[in-house]
């Protein structure tokens, strides 16, 4: 399980292969100086509720992994993270499945 450190304040655990997919499309965005909100939700077992962050250039963001070896990267998903990222609820952070779900049904 790694973690998300925003804004040097708040961190937050993601299990790794979600977090490198993360990572990638929010640094996709912040290249572009674009800002957006990323949200998720938290399982039963960690309280329930969700979250949602402000992702800007000026904010600094952290990735920090539990294991010691890069994932590979699933293209889609990454693909499904940036396109949310540009709808009004913002970047949702959805599983693997859910992003191949969500790309066959808006892409079809």
């Amino acid at each position: 399980m790694g973690h998300l450190i925003y804004a040097a304040t708040m961190e937050y655990a993601v299990e790794d292969r979600a977090l490198a997919h993360l990572k990638a499309a929010v640094g996709m965005k912040l290249r572009l100086q674009e800002c957006f909100f990323v949200s998720w939700s938290f399982a039963p077992e960690q309280g329930s509720g969700r979250v949602s962050l402000w992702c800007a250039p000026s904010i600094p963001l952290v990735f920090r992994f539990s294991g010691s070896r890069a994932v590979e990267l699933n293209p889609l998903w990454v693909e499904v993270l940036t396109e949310l990222s540009n709808t009004p609820r913002g970047m949702q952070l959805l599983t693997e499945k859910e992003a191949e779900r969500y790309h066959a049904a808006h892409h079809a």
